[in-house]
């Protein structure tokens, strides 16, 4: 993909601030962000929309999609994060290379991801539900199979580490 700007990026033709590369995966600060710290995670091979992103490049761009959060959380100073995809140029996608934003978000920064709630009928949810069940290419909903093993027992007496990511998450619920 010679035209692709983040193929160029890829291929080192472009300078860019990289923050995550591996063998498929690039995390890139976007130079015309959002916010500064607004990265953007490809894969690393050509593919225009989500659809055509194999399931574990999927995976793996959001489990690096997460760990770019949580370094956001653990050195910008900041107070959420918004992970997105355009899919499709009608969801507002400007580069033909699939990618998901992490935005890092503070209190008042100006940046508005809202829309206006649209109630939906019963009946309209009904039927979206029915199409979306029925057309997918593998079922959305797995049946659960009932476990094997009973689950493991917990320790509720058991004091977390100062360092657990899970319990620094909570202090920073309002």
């Amino acid at each position: 993909m010679e035209n692709c700007l983040l193929c160029q990026i890829v291929a080192k033709k472009i300078p860019a601030k990289i923050v995550f590369e591996d063998e498929d995966i690039l995390g890139v600060l976007d130079i015309n962000g959002a916010i500064l710290g607004h990265t953007f995670v490809i894969p690393k091979k050509h593919f225009t929309i989500m659809e055509q992103v194999p399931h574990e490049i999927i995976s793996k761009i959001f489990i690096i999609s997460n760990k770019i959060s949580k370094a956001m959380f653990e050195t910008i100073n900041i107070q959420g994060t918004n992970l997105f995809a355009s899919n499709g140029v009608a969801a507002g996608q400007m580069v033909a290379h699939f990618m998901v934003n992490v935005i890092p978000r503070r209190e008042n920064d100006g940046i508005n991801l809202q829309w206006e709630p649209k109630k939906a009928s019963e009946q309209e949810l009904l039927s979206i539900q029915a199409k979306l069940k029925d057309g997918a290419e593998t079922p959305l909903i797995e049946e659960k199979k009932p476990r094997k093993t009973a689950p493991a027992q917990i320790n509720h007496t058991e004091i977390p580490s100062q360092e657990n990511y899970l319990f620094k998450q909570i202090r920073r619920i309002p």
